[in-house]
């Protein structure tokens, strides 16, 4: 065959599968992973080989010739690994017809090529299905792209095979015909349909036989299978057929039932052939099933915006339609949202005295009783614990809609709810924000609602709107942040440390330093209450350096006493980004004549700080690594990092974030999540904390999720630097590693 030849056919090819420059982009990502195992591939590939007579032979015969198998193998692992680098240039589809050529001179019959490529796949397939770092959605995209190498790489072989073998005698002609037939048996068996239809008589060049599969083969033309599609969706069939012929590649989804079968999404791709002229002269198209595809992605999509107790909307789900109501009465004007949020009243007797099972029973009870009171264009949302939410979008007279919705609610609770034989009575405190009197976005109206339906449980009113003269919150900020400016030079900072123990062995390891602020009013606040002042009014680089300064020097402290405490430093965003701060660090490990080991320092950002401004984050993290400190990410969950740099990035540990991990006994979402992040982190090679551990029946599914590391109430809350060292003394989570 000549170059020419050999060109127009790698175009033809290549035009024909369509492999786009997208999905080699997304073979690269996963090369890795799809060529692990390789070598041990082509071992069993020759062991297949010499399995069955014919071929065994032919290898017998190379031997004797004084071939080696070993360089076989090592050319097949060379093709094995240019095939997965989605390779399509000229050169590859010579060296392929080259190949064929040297496989009909050696008398190596195409079944045992497509043999060997079956074997291809189904290893390919195999690890596609099974590797855990391949989301299940993008199974079936990965696996299309390799089924379209294939294709090319075994079409392009088959073709300088046939090419030999047609300049033979006519006698080799029943043979190529006999090989064809075997061809096309193989790709009866691959899901796609591939057809290929002439545009100006709209004749049927080409239509692979899995389309058997889907429907008859006399179906209506120019599109197969057009007259099985679901009459809503013919219409989008044909208008992309319609583009298709003005020469645009077009991608369309329908749904088509075979007579007495489910029916099922296909995806549609019309891809135009053009002309020299830039005439389209044919379409090729390609169908494939997306149906398990879809049901994947409604499902993790329920998971993600359903709770599993209720089957209500949950927290997500809730600020989404929120957000989008929102955006709407901006549109329109004129348009008020009422959020009404709910506490249960005496719901925590409930499960202390008859257990979780009578309290979950007794939630979904009010779920259901609160549904009955609610219109179907009202959401109703379970936020977690016996808290309850309802959105009423676009009304009109807010304060009348809101306080009947309120009434209603309340009646729900005038009647007993029951479990077994047991008659539980239960009351409610509802608070009212109203979109835009008390806020124009999600969180203030939360929060404000958050407000009111406190007020209303102390109060015993039933229901409250928010009321900005009795928000407790906002002149008590104002004073804060004053008194804040002053609460470094007067020493009213102090640092509390909690411990984190080794799961498995039940051994503290080290402890996370936590700032409180000792008010000389209001006594001791917690961080929450007073950070978010102090990067408003940048004082947070000079608190973070005290932070910093004092769990070093209190290191130190204890390493002089015998006691080998690892410290947890969390580091705010400021800090983080000030080019000083890995230079601060180390003066401060070997500051006044005492030197700290530097990995008994572990520094602890968030994700939202990471990614931020990931290429200073990355130079940071390599450089506290050269430094011998470790970094973590917090409140790992609740950010928006990118594993894609994660895996990239010397990172020691992942802290699970508390709010997945307070709630997972009882609900499926958070034990799902807690789990994945498990397994992620461990495949990464990181360590993972579990924050908020809570109670024994959280740590103990943690230990058998394989969770590393823990902190929480169940195991103590921050302690003074002294009282700490009297809970390790007398606790029984003492570790020889900490001698006391």
């Amino acid at each position: 065959m000549s170059a020419s030849n050999s060109r127009e056919m790698n175009e033809t090819f290549n035009l024909f599968l369509g492999i786009s420059e997208s999905e080699k982009a997304l073979l690269a990502r996963h090369h890795p992973i799809l060529t692990q195992g390789a070598d041990r591939f082509i071992e069993a590939f020759y062991a297949y080989l010499l399995a069955f007579p014919i071929t065994a032979n032919v290898l017998h015969d190379y031997q004797a010739a004084g071939g080696e198998l070993s360089k076989l193998a090592t050319t097949q692992s060379a093709h094995f690994q240019k095939l997965l680098s989605g390779c399509t240039d000229e050169q590859s589809a010579q060296q392929l017809i080259h190949i064929g050529k040297i496989h009909y001179q050696h008398k190596i019959e195409p079944v045992w090529m497509m043999g060997a490529y079956q074997l291809y796949l189904n290893h390919l397939r195999q690890i596609i299905a099974t590797h855990p770092e391949i989301a299940p959605d993008g199974q079936y995209a990965l696996e299309s792209v390799l089924i379209k190498l294939l294709f090319r790489d075994m079409g392009l072989m088959l073709e300088g095979y046939w090419d030999s073998a047609m300049s033979l005698a006519q006698i080799e002609k029943n043979t190529v015909v006999a090989l064809q037939g075997q061809v096309s048996d193989l790709l009866t068996n691959l899901p796609q349909v591939l057809w290929s239809v002439a545009v100006k008589d709209n004749k049927l060049i080409y239509l692979s036989p899995a389309t058997k599969k889907i429907c008859t083969l006399d179906v209506e033309m120019p599109i197969p299978c057009l007259g099985w599609t679901h009459p809503d969706d013919r219409e989008t069939v044909r208008l992309g057929w319609m583009e298709a012929l003005r020469g645009n590649k077009v991608e369309v989804e329908s749904r088509v039932q075979a007579p007495g079968e489910q029916t099922r999404w296909f995806r549609r791709v019309f891809h135009p052939f053009l002309d020299s002229a830039g005439n389209v002269v044919r379409i090729d198209g390609l169908m494939d099933d997306t149906t398990e595809s879809k049901e994947i992605i409604e499902r993790l999509q329920f998971l993600a915006t359903t709770d599993s107790l209720t089957a209500l909307p949950n927290r997500s789900l809730l600020y989404d339609r929120l957000n989008q109501a929102i955006a709407v009465a901006k549109r329109e004007q004129n348009k008020q949202i009422v959020l009404v949020l709910m506490d249960l009243d005496h719901f925590k007797e409930i499960n202390d005295t008859l257990g979780h099972s009578a309290g979950d029973e007794v939630l979904r009870q009010v779920a259901q009783r609160l549904k009955g009171v609610l219109r179907e264009s009202d959401t109703l949302a379970r936020l977690g614990g016996d808290e309850f939410a309802v959105l009423l979008s676009e009304v009109q007279d807010a304060e009348a809609a809101a306080a009947k919705v309120a009434k209603n609610i309340l009646d729900c609770f005038l009647e007993p709810f029951w479990f077994q034989k047991n008659e539980l009575y239960l009351g409610v405190g509802i608070g009212i924000s109203v979109f835009p009197d008390h806020g124009e976005d999600a969180d203030v109206l939360m929060s404000r609602a958050d407000v009111a339906m406190y007020a209303a449980k102390h109060t015993d009113a039933g229901f409250l709107f928010y009321d900005p003269k009795t928000d407790p919150h906002t002149q008590q900020r104002l004073q804060l942040s004053s008194d804040l400016r002053h609460a470094l030079e007067r020493n009213e900072f102090v640092l509390h440390y909690q411990p984190q123990i080794n799961i498995e062995s039940n051994c503290i390891i080290g402890v996370e330093a936590l700032i409180r602020w000792n008010h000389p009013e209001h006594g001791m606040i917690f961080p929450d209450q007073f950070i978010p002042f102090a990067e408003n009014t940048g004082l947070i680089n000079p608190i973070t350096d005290w932070v910093i300064r004092t769990a070093i020097t209190q290191c130190k402290i204890w390493q002089a006493a015998g006691t080998a405490l690892r410290i947890a430093i969390n580091v705010t965003a400021r800090s983080f980004q000030d080019p000083l701060f890995v230079d601060k660090l180390a003066t401060l490990l070997c500051d006044e004549g005492t030197c700290l080991a530097p990995e008994r320092i572990e520094i602890e950002i968030t994700e939202n700080i990471l990614m931020a401004e990931i290429e200073h984050g990355t130079k940071v993290i390599g450089r506290l690594r050269d430094l011998g400190v470790s970094v973590a990410i917090d409140d790992f969950g609740t950010g928006y990092s990118s594993l894609a740099y994660l895996k990239k990035l010397p990172i020691h540990s992942i802290k699970i974030d508390k709010s997945f991990v307070l709630n997972m006994t009882e609900d499926d979402n958070d034990a799902v999540i807690v789990r994945s992040t498990i397994d992620l982190a461990h495949n990464l090679g990181y360590l993972v904390v579990a924050e908020g551990v809570e109670n024994r029946d959280s740590l103990d599914l943690l230990a058998v999720l394989g969770c590393d590391l823990a902190q929480g109430y169940h195991i103590s809350p921050a302690l003074p630097a002294e009282a700490l060292i009297v809970w390790i003394k007398n606790s029984s989570w003492i570790s020889d590693e900490v001698a006391v």
